[in-house]
């Protein structure tokens, strides 16, 4: 036969206050239990300031100078000159020949025609019609001959004149300051009139710009150089 035991009012209130606290703990346990401890101890990511640090331009470099010429540009010495005494016409021709090679600024191969040469020794005036080759380049003059029993005068003249590069350049250089580069529009040797446009040539200064400039020829081989 069991035994009953009779709570009391306190037994029954203390029994239901303990009951609670372990309801309380249960919940407070499984709040716990639900949340996420690595989300709640990374911090969130802070946004990256813009950086102000300047953009690195490309420097334009700067160029050599050419040396500019100190002594005048040389006389090219010709030789092969006839005896005083040699035939009229080969002194002549060998007189055009000679000039051309000085005007043009260097020696070269030069040969001189001129249909009729071989009667300017008779008295009177003549007048031919001559084609000069000068490094493979020809061009054409008219020579005047005045000849009489013992002496004659000639004169010969062309509208055209031959010229090498390289003379060309060394005048632009004597013009142009500052220049590291030297672009002429021509061939090593060139025929160009003397009373035309002239020749063309670009200058590149030291701080790399292109400057246009213009090189005039005479008939005596003079270059005079001007900024276009």
């Amino acid at each position: 036969m069991g035994v009953r035991r009779k709570l009391s009012p306190e037994r029954i209130r203390f029994g239901l206050t303990v009951f609670s606290l372990s309801a309380i703990a249960v919940f407070v346990l499984t709040a716990c239990s639900d949340s996420d401890p690595e989300a709640a101890s990374t911090p969130a990511p802070s946004a990256s300031a813009p950086s102000s640090a300047p953009i690195p331009t490309a420097s334009t470099p700067s160029l050599t100078p050419l040396p500019t010429p100190s002594k005048p540009w040389p006389t090219p010495k010709v030789t092969g000159e006839p005896e005083n005494d040699a035939p009229l016409a080969e002194r002549i021709q060998f007189a055009i020949a000679k000039q051309a090679q000085i005007a043009a600024g260097k020696t070269a191969a030069t040969t001189v025609k001129c249909p009729g040469m071989s009667d300017v020794e008779k008295p009177g005036k003549h007048e031919l019609t001559c084609t000069v080759t000068y490094g493979g380049k020809a061009y054409t003059g008219t020579l005047t001959v005045d000849a009489k029993t013992y002496t004659a005068s000639y004169k010969f003249t062309s509208q055209s004149v031959a010229i090498v590069k390289a003379k060309v350049v060394d005048a632009v250089l004597r013009t142009a300051p500052d220049a590291a580069k030297v672009t002429c529009t021509m061939d090593d040797v060139a025929v160009v009139k003397h009373s035309g446009d002239g020749i063309a040539c670009d200058v590149t200064t030291t701080a790399n710009a292109v400057q246009p400039y213009k090189a005039q020829i005479s008939g005596n081989g003079q270059v005079l150089v001007a900024k276009a």
